[in-house]
């Protein structure tokens, strides 16, 4: 019989246990290998039935075990240091706090959807599982952040597949209580609330519940409240579910609810309110309207408001492409903002905030992405490459500009090691090299044999197989009413053959069936007598993506074929815990997405972390690091005439790759039955690569490049009461109304020869009309390098003119002057340029105004 209402009671843990309940309560334990082995001690069978999660975990534990182990001291000694070790990590001294006076005192970190744990499901993928690692890494530095997102009743989705291989989805119920969650509350037990004005005169509330992922507090809004109308209380009720209006009032909830509940976290618990708000993409990009609000409220214009907002504001792009981007209807945006959200704000300040350059205000969508770069004076791609794509795709904010100059910089993605290296290759470097930290491990040490790391990884993928078998075995019954599985489910995949994994979201940029473009010649690679492979492969399409599904259906179809299916699976349900042991349990890691549509594509780090070797499409990461010791490069068919023959020529160098390179490397063995080419480039990997992907360098580079400067100018701009932002507000109004009047009249050039040599000197004269501007206020430059036949300046170089400080015939124009010396041989070319120059600018192109020479 089917219950009504579901809800958790949690298990009476006796007072001698209360360290466990302590340890269960912070969500380190799902990176701290030495908790989890604490919490396995007490039942290894139920921590295995619980998912490795505390809370289901000792909500299940017979009465008497623990009451058994309220007895034993041995046991309480034990679990009492691990949280005397948990409470000296929340508070010690890390490397952050090495830093100094002006780093920022509080971080805002925002995202739609937090990847920490499988026994928290509130992600979808890629975006999620990185802002996971982000905050494990930051509380692992010590860097001071806070965390900002939706509590989703029913997550994302669970995926099944039908008997044809086509999706399901199923959307059951979280419930909260059950979760490691409390409910943020005031000093009198209340809960705090936060509320949105919203058209019809209405209200959405929302609760907020609260985690501790190690140091970093995390809070998570959830409008499932009694408080709201029955529509209202939808609003959070699954991640990208709903319509246009529906998913417009999650983000506007992030944004602008997010920055009112740290509000009234900072004022309980005596924080500072974040110096730098980071936005995680587009999704919360609110978050700057309600942060001008509340300078407006303080006494400021708009665009007063604005200069203070955006010195103190990181925009992070994971989107290659704008179909990847949130679009609003604007007038759907400008119901909400009539509405009285946001106070003293008048909609028509906001609503320019989202249009898309070149396109008629009437006719624009309202664009989260360019209402974020707009917003921020700080933005990043997440790889170097992902960092180019987006420097073209958005450069139209920057008109004029050439796309290196276009103000996105990178910041390349990076992993948790804790978290995604699997236990036994932790024990194989606690034992052989004295460290628990595998990321920075000496794997080139003689102090472990290839053998051993060899029998690890046959480990690992016994692990996987085994996982993958029980997997299907459920699913199987899922599929047929309860019916036992068949025999040949008990015998998918080997422990001893080459496996490859594939798992990521199902988008069809991602290319999940190029492997399917030669049936027959993939067939043959799988069932080859002599060097046999197997393929494991995992993902869930969007609920609306129809295509996408179709692609997991054709791979699922010939899965399921007599001769293949011992040798390729399709995995349903893709989530931490598979993904945990998929990563480990793979010897490659393959990847092929269209180039350059990939970001980052960090699920091939997390398995290089464990030791495998990446087989992927020279994109996101992997166009960085790429080398012959840590896999191989699919070429790319970038000349193809059309889509089906890169495909199709893509697909044959990845067969060729894996018959002749990849499975002789696996298949040669030493006398010992151990590869030894093959070890040697796990052994690299390991020991060079898997220090590079960490998510300790990608967070220390946000603080360094990022959060220090933003924190910092924003001091700047806003001091004394904010007196340099009104200024700069008033002159930016200044600059673009002179404008117009700018122009580069004019430009002399001698000092070469007929012909130009390598040394020589080119002296330059411009005449340059200011109009309303001075001198100090703008900057002429002339910018050179290589010239071909597309008239365009390659590898352009840039260099300052200086006022002549000669009279002119002409008063309307100044005259300025430099020289450049020709260093280099070839075509050059040269133009020269007036842009607007501020010392509270951080970059010449922010404004988006340039006057060039014609």
């Amino acid at each position: 019989m089917k219950p009504i209402r579901k809800f958790t009671v949690r298990a009476v843990v006796p007072p001698q246990l209360a360290a466990l309940e302590e340890l269960a309560a912070n969500l380190r334990w799902s990176w701290h290998e030495p908790t989890r082995r604490l919490f396995e001690h007490v039942d290894p069978v139920g921590w295995r039935r619980s998912g490795r999660d505390p809370i289901a975990f000792l909500g299940d534990v017979d009465a008497r075990r623990l009451d058994e182990l309220a007895a034993d001291e041995g046991f309480i000694a034990w679990a009492e240091r691990e949280r005397d070790a948990l409470r000296a990590y929340v508070s010690e001294p890390r490397w952050y706090q090495s830093l100094g006076a002006e780093s920022p005192r509080t971080v805002a970190y925002f995202s739609p959807e937090f990847g920490i744990t499988e026994a928290l499901p509130q992600y979808s993928g890629g975006l999620g599982i990185l802002a996971g690692d982000h905050l494990k890494a930051a509380s692992d530095l010590g860097v001071p952040l806070i965390a900002v997102g939706l509590f989703y009743k029913a997550g994302y989705f669970s995926q099944a597949i039908a008997p044809d291989g086509w999706q399901q989805e199923r959307y059951p119920a979280l419930d909260p209580d059950g979760l490691p969650l409390s409910v943020l509350r005031r000093a009198d037990g209340t809960p705090v609330q936060v509320t949105l004005a919203v058209p019809g005169g209405r209200s959405l509330h929302a609760r907020v519940w609260q985690a501790a992922v190690g140091r970093v507090p995390l809070l998570l809004l959830d409008t499932d409240i009694p408080a709201n109308d029955d529509d209202l209380r939808q609003v959070t009720d699954r991640l990208y579910g709903g319509g246009g209006e529906h998913r417009l009032q999650q983000e506007l909830l992030l944004g602008i609810g997010g920055v009112r509940a740290i509000r009234a976290w900072s004022g309980l618990t005596g924080r500072h309110f974040p110096d730098v708000f980071h936005m995680n993409e587009g999704h919360a990009g609110f978050l700057g309207l309600e942060r001008i609000s509340a300078c407006i409220g303080d006494g400021l214009s708009f665009a007063e408001a604005l200069e203070l907002v955006r010195a103190g504001t990181v925009f992070t792009t994971h989107t290659p492409v704008p179909a990847g981007i949130d679009r609003f209807d604007r007038g759907l945006v400008a119901s909400y903002l009539e509405s009285g959200l946001l106070p003293g704000i008048d909609p028509a300040d906001a609503l320019p905030l989202g249009l898309e350059p070149g396109v008629p205000a009437e006719d624009s969508a309202f664009n989260m992405a360019m209402m974020g770069l707009r917003l921020a004076q700080r933005a990043n791609g997440v790889s170097k490459l992902h960092g180019e794509v987006s420097r073209r795709m958005f450069g139209e904010l920057w008109p004029g500009f050439d796309a290196d100059e276009v103000p996105i910089t990178s910041v390349t993605n990076g992993v948790h090691a804790p978290t995604w290296t699997d236990p036994a290759l932790l024990s194989l470097a606690e034992e052989r090299l004295g460290t628990g930290d595998t990321e920075h491990a000496d794997w080139m040490s003689a102090a472990v044999s290839d053998a051993e790391i060899w029998g690890v990884k046959r480990g690992m993928r016994l692990q996987l197989v085994e996982d993958a078998r029980r997997r299907l075995t459920s699913a199987w019954a899922d599929q047929h009413g309860g019916a036992v599985a068949p025999d040949w489910v008990r015998r998918v995949l080997d422990p001893d053959v080459l496996t490859i994994g594939f798992a990521r979201r199902v988008p069809t940029y991602k290319r999940l069936t190029l492997m399917l473009q030669d049936p027959d010649r993939f067939a043959a690679i799988l069932t080859n007598p002599d060097r046999p492979v197997q393929f494991v492969i995992a993902g869930k399409a969007h609920p609306a993506d129809d295509e996408g599904k179709r692609l997991i259906q054709r791979l699922v179809q010939f899965a399921q074929r007599p001769e293949l299916r011992e040798r390729i699976v399709f995995l349903p349900d893709y989530d931490i815990g598979m993904a945990q042991l998929l990563y480990p349990g793979c010897d490659v890691w393959m990847n092929n997405p269209l180039r350059p549509l990939e970001a980052c594509g960090t699920s091939g780090m997390k398995a290089a972390m464990n030791g495998a070797l990446n087989l992927s499409i020279l994109d996101g990461w992997w166009a960085e690091y790429a080398a012959d010791d840590h896999g191989w490069v699919i070429p790319t068919a970038d000349a193809a005439g059309d889509q089906a023959e890169r495909d199709r020529l893509e697909a044959s160098a990845l067969y060729d790759l894996i018959e002749h390179r990849i499975t002789r490397l696996f298949y040669d063995r030493d006398r010992d039955g151990v590869p030894t080419e093959w070890m040697a480039r796990v052994r690299r990997t390991l020991a060079h690569l898997s220090p590079e992907l960490g998510a300790d360098r990608m967070v220390r580079e946000y603080v360094e490049r990022l959060y220090r400067p933003a924190a910092e100018h924003a001091a700047v701009v806003g001091a004394e009461g904010a007196k340099p932002a009104r200024e700069l507000a008033a002159w930016v109004a200044h600059v673009r109304a002179a404008w117009p009047g700018v122009d580069v009249a004019h430009v002399e050039s001698g000092g070469l020869e007929s012909t130009p040599h390598v040394g020589d000197e080119l002296h330059l004269r411009a005449h340059v009309a200011l109009g309303a501007l001075t001198e100090s206020e703008v900057s002429v430059e002339v910018v050179y390098g290589h010239s071909h036949g597309d008239d365009r300046i390659d590898d352009a170089r840039v260099a300052e003119l200086v006022p002549d400080g000669t009279s002119t015939t002409d008063a309307a124009t100044c005259v300025y002057v430099g020289t450049v010396t020709l260093d280099r041989a070839g075509a050059f070319g040269y133009t020269v340029r007036v842009v607007p120059r501020h010392p509270l600018l951080v970059s010449p192109a922010e404004l988006g105004l340039v006057a060039a020479a014609d």
